[in-house]
């Protein structure tokens, strides 16, 4: 009975030995991909800032509601958008058929929140990296 009370122990010894033993393999590459990633993208403002800023302009929401807010919420449309980005969406411009994503000083972007604006940013892939917003001059 100890024999067989042995065996099973050193069989479970064995298994997660192996289990971390794998865990860690597929560990190691996961965290090199993560670090690759980063650095792509830490070389990409850079490439995008030797272009001039671009103007845009549409209307400030956030990518959940896009141009259409529901009214049944009984909120305006900015404090939807607002609302949608604390819970975790993106703001974003529409214009027409075009929606892009904004990144750049959130607290201007709030204040702008629901309204048309004109954006300057420069565009990168389908995001706007923001250096101003402002209401578009009539």
């Amino acid at each position: 009975m100890k024999m067989i009370n042995t065996r099973v122990w050193i069989g479970v010894a064995f298994g997660a030995i192996i289990m971390s033993v794998l865990a860690f393999c597929l560990a190691t590459p996961g965290a090199d991909t993560v670090n690759a990633r980063a650095e792509p993208e830490s070389a990409k403002p850079a490439q995008s800032s030797a272009l001039p800023p671009q103007n845009y302009e549409g209307m400030l929401t956030d990518t959940h509601c896009g141009a259409k807010h529901s009214a049944a919420v009984g909120m305006s449309a900015a404090d939807c958008t607002r609302a949608c980005v604390h819970s975790g969406e993106h703001f974003a411009l529409v214009d027409g058929e075009k929606a892009y994503i904004l990144e750049g000083d959130e607290a201007a972007l709030k204040r702008m929140a629901g309204q048309r604006v004109k954006i300057v940013g420069n565009l990168n892939g389908g995001t706007i990296l923001v250096s101003s917003v402002a209401t578009p001059a009539s």
